[in-house]
């Protein structure tokens, strides 16, 4: 079931976004952020992974996508995407922006997959590394 982040899922959101992402954003739930950002939580009895997408309408920015570790390659990142196209289509969104390592080929290929493309390169983007900004229409 994908559905809104709620408070209580704050502690198991963390811990994933911790031991899934190499670079974690403090914005999590919401700090930091000027507006109120949408957290979709893949659940399946717990928690499992959740997308975090900052709204500009028309533009959806994908600012984290996390599946937790152990987890991953069992088809719930899918699950989660499908889930997130869906109901930015259904809130009347135009376009999903995200950046991903220019590098990490596991990151790239999936986003492929959606039919995201290349917008724009981003030398020294990350701490240890180049990115691009991949953009898809909705």
């Amino acid at each position: 079931m994908i559905r809104e982040a709620r408070p209580e899922d704050e502690v198991r959101l963390r811990a994933i976004q911790t031991n899934a992402l190499d670079e974690p954003w403090p914005g999590l739930l919401g700090v930091g952020i000027d507006g109120p950002p949408l957290v979709l939580v893949l659940d399946i009895g717990e928690p499992l992974g959740y997308a975090l997408v900052v709204p500009d309408h028309p533009v959806a920015y994908l600012a984290e996508f996390a599946i937790a570790p152990g987890k991953q390659g069992q088809g719930l990142g899918t699950t989660l995407m499908d889930g997130l196209l869906d109901r930015l289509r259904a809130g009347e969104f135009e376009t999903i922006r995200l950046t991903a390592r220019a590098d990490d080929e596991r990151a790239r290929s999936f986003y492929d997959g959606f039919g995201f493309s290349v917008a724009d390169e981003l030398p020294d983007h990350y701490d240890d590394g180049d990115g691009v900004l991949l953009v898809r229409e909705l």
